[in-house]
């Protein structure tokens, strides 16, 4: 069973390199025409140079794909409009995008300066708020559409060190969430993947032997699954070394406490029973959280009055 992205067409930002060109061989493997986009900068976002973008076009191209290169940075909105109008110029549709584009730079938040701080969240988050802005109308349009972010273990779970990829990490959870509820109707699907993989942002990370069983090829795959036509959405997808998880942010039952004056003692006594995950579940969106809280709060009063009925 193969699937078929024939007609299908991709935008795939970072791609010069690592997991970005590893995703753009695979769509195009399975049909897509696939913009490779890539500024071509250092890890640490410094520099730029088209040619690793082109590189990759030329792979595609040699297997007997369709791509096209894009040296644009995508923390500027107007080199972002360039590239997504090129795809429209060129094949008249964009159906998948995968914001893959990023850069590290890792150190304690006591010694990260702000202006670092700010880069790493303009890259991962806000470039790919930037990218997926100007495609969003586009895919409404024709009711169809695949966005993947690229999320980590790091915002999901936490690294000593990277606060700012953290927090720029899990902010795209939160963009994919809210987008799968504003997307649904029109058959957009929006997705996480949070990869382990031996690229140039890890050759100092890992030693040789594990470097060896996380190539990039080992999660494409999932990206491929999650641009498909029967693809699911808001899914959290763990990838690496062939092994595919799935990461659930989930609400336990949680107990009633009330507004008591010794509330905050008794939160303290109870966080065993708060922490229960017995019977936890996955809210449909974020009001479920306020609407599972009243209903306990109705159900531990009316339990409440039936106990003093029965005493009296």
């Amino acid at each position: 069973m193969t699937i078929n992205l024939e007609g299908r067409v991709a935008i795939v930002t970072g791609a010069g390199g690592g997991l970005g060109r590893s995703h753009a061989l695979a769509l195009a493997r399975n049909g897509a025409k696939v913009i490779v986009n890539d500024l071509g900068g250092a890890r640490d976002g410094s520099g730029n140079d088209v040619t690793a973008a082109e590189a990759v076009v030329e792979e595609i191209r040699a297997a007997g794909g369709i791509a096209a290169s894009n040296g644009g940075s995508v923390t500027a909105m107007s080199d972002v409009q360039i590239m997504v109008s090129d795809a429209m110029e060129r094949w008249g549709r964009v159906d998948i995008l995968v914001n893959n584009a990023g850069i590290l730079r890792d150190r304690t938040f006591a010694k990260l300066g702000m202006d670092d701080f700010r880069a790493v969240v303009e890259v991962h988050l806000m470039g790919a708020v930037n990218c997926t802005k100007a495609v969003w109308d586009i895919m409404r349009e024709q009711r169809h559409g695949r966005i993947v972010m690229t999320t980590s273990s790091s915002g999901l779970f936490g690294n000593f060190g990277q606060s700012a990829y953290a927090a720029a990490k899990m902010g795209l959870v939160g963009l994919m969430n809210t987008l799968h509820l504003e997307g649904e109707r029109y058959n957009i699907r929006v997705n996480c993947i949070s990869p382990s993989a031996a690229t140039r942002m890890t050759d100092d990370v890992y030693d040789a032997e594990v470097l060896h069983g996380l190539g990039p090829d080992c999660v494409s795959p999932a990206v491929v699954a999650l641009s498909a036509d029967d693809a699911p959405s808001r899914v959290i997808m763990g990838a690496g070394a062939g092994v595919f998880e799935r990461a659930m942010i989930t609400l336990t039952r949680g107990v009633h406490i009330g507004d008591c004056a010794d509330a905050p003692a008794r939160i303290l006594s109870q966080i065993d029973r708060i922490s229960d995950r017995t019977g936890e579940f996955l809210p449909a969106s974020g009001p479920e959280q306020s609407q599972h809280e009243i209903a306990m709060m109705r159900d531990s009063t009316a339990a409440a009055a039936l106990a003093e009925a029965q005493r009296g």
